[in-house]
């Protein structure tokens, strides 16, 4: 995974910015242990000190660099995984549409009744008359055999639970 500033959200920019000041902290003590070291200027215990810390700091840094890389491919997993999952979720749809021989008309009102839509947001978006919607979301209903808007999207999300395929976890059945 290729790592530059654009590929990184915005809020995991802290912990590079963290990393990097740790880093440029490492290679100041670094110089300056070097420094010491060839002008015998300091104590063993002081040397000791300060090598602690550059290990702490070299640690640190390169244990924050792999937790953004993890963070970023976690993300990235998950994008996929709701894309995967809003084109399966629309293919569903689709699929139950067609099996109840929905109208045109009747897939869109379905549809945004789905998103959550009201009636009357139904009705002035598709530029027609609520009694209308109402009549078509009524025939909508009959023909999935549901009695109403929360028994029709809880069919698509029995159905999606029903397919998923759940990663680890005793217990649970997909």
């Amino acid at each position: 995974m290729e790592l530059s500033i654009d590929s990184i959200p915005q809020r995991h920019r802290g912990l590079v910015a963290v990393t990097l000041v740790q880093a440029g902290a490492a290679l100041f003590f670094v110089a300056d242990i070097l420094a010491d070291w060839t002008h015998f200027s300091s104590e063993p215990a002081h040397l000791a000190v300060e090598f602690a810390a550059v290990a702490g700091l070299i640690v640190g840094s390169v244990w924050g660099v792999r937790e953004l890389r993890r963070i970023l491919a976690q993300n990235a997993r998950m994008r996929g995984s709701l894309q995967a999952a809003s084109g399966a979720f629309l293919e569903l749809m689709e699929g139950n549409f067609a099996k109840w021989g929905l109208t045109p008309s009747e897939r869109d009102v379905a549809l945004l009744s789905i998103k959550g839509l009201s009636i009357a947001e139904i009705a002035a978006l598709r530029e027609t008359r609520e009694g209308t919607v109402k009549a078509q979301s009524a025939a909508i209903y009959r023909k999935a055999g549901v009695n109403g808007r929360a028994q029709l999207l809880g069919l698509f999300v029995e159905d999606l639970v029903a397919g998923m395929v759940l990663e680890g976890g005793e217990g649970r059945t997909p």
